[in-house]
């Protein structure tokens, strides 16, 4: 297969799985309205489907592929350039204060998170009991949040698009909305699979690799995106609270669902360096978080010098 067509796939898939989650998110919230469901209860519905849909859709066609790697290798890329990539290049355009209400619980639950995850990769746990639980967290994060006051960006974001949308939507709008993105979502991500396989056998690389790289800044372009603009008008509770939230939605949201679908073996290769970069990326958000320290342009070189660096030894080595 001609190379440019494979990456032609790729980017056609990732573009499917973006647009699919957005028109799957948006008739979700318009179906609210038509109904008069309870904005937060649609918003917390939609929530991680909307921060995670990308993510978990190639996890379980990864998975039930024969290609587990990619899925696991998303999850720990995509939390990894949450850090080091979406929040080093933002704060080069203005510094971001970490000393809001409720981010310090939500880094705490992030920590704890990424450190437990880190375990069952050490352990090989990643199994369906595993994926139950880590459901069950997530359906705890969410209610200890909502029930403390601890806002969630993700979910505010939601709930006030929610409170835009003309109630008199018509079905058919819904249902194409809703039909589109249930189609789009599954199509981009097994082109996605497909075309990152294929390049991993053209690369001479592992899948491990395509899916801790290509595939993880693939599914991380939209917190990139929505984090520029952010630090662009200055707003560090979204910037901070997208990367915090779509790093704990991405375990327990993407991972817990893949789980109930199929057992993921962890390739010891992951052991070697990827999960600590998580790990060490998660420690560092979780110190600034600690000290209320404002991140600044020398932190961002300094993160995005770090991303740079860790691309460099997988390729390399």
């Amino acid at each position: 297969m001609s190379e440019y067509f494979v990456y032609a796939e790729l980017i056609a898939g990732f573009a499917l799985l973006i647009f699919g989650g957005d028109f799957l998110v948006r008739g979700a919230l318009d179906f609210g309205a038509k109904r008069n469901l309870s904005p937060l209860v649609v918003g917390v519905t939609v929530v991680a489907m909307g921060t995670s849909a990308p993510e978990m859709v190639i996890s379980i066609m990864s998975a039930i592929s024969g290609h587990p790697q990619i899925a696991i290798g998303n999850v720990i890329g995509s939390n990894i350039a949450n850090v080091l990539l979406v929040l080093g290049l933002p704060v080069l355009l203005h510094p971001i204060a970490t000393a809001q209400d409720g981010l310090r619980v939500q880094v705490h639950w992030m920590l704890l998170i990424s450190v437990g995850f880190g375990i069952c990769c050490l352990l090989d746990l990643l199994v369906f009991p595993v994926g139950v639980v880590m459901l069950l967290l997530l359906g705890l994060f969410l209610y200890t949040s909502i029930k403390s006051g601890v806002p969630i960006q993700a979910l505010d974001e939601l709930t006030h698009d929610f409170g835009e949308i003309p109630v008199r939507q018509s079905y058919w709008r819904i249902i194409g909305f809703i039909g589109f993105g249930m189609i789009a979502l599954p199509l981009g991500a097994d082109f996605v699979v497909y075309s990152g396989t294929n390049l991993a056998q053209q690369w001479g690389v592992s899948e491990s690799v395509i899916g801790l790289t290509l595939v993880a800044l693939g599914t991380s372009l939209p917190e990139l995106s929505a984090t520029m603009i952010a630090a662009y008008y200055r707003n560090s509770d979204v910037v901070l609270g997208n990367i915090v939230g779509s790093n704990l939605f991405n375990i327990l949201a993407v991972l817990g669902v893949t789980l109930m679908v199929s057992n993921i073996p962890v390739d010891p290769v992951f052991l070697r360096l990827d999960l600590w970069v998580m790990l060490g990326a998660s420690v560092l958000l979780w110190g600034y978080a600690m000290q209320g320290r404002s991140i600044g342009r020398l932190s961002g070189i300094v993160f995005l010098s770090a991303y740079l660096g860790y691309l460099w030894i997988l390729y390399a080595g």
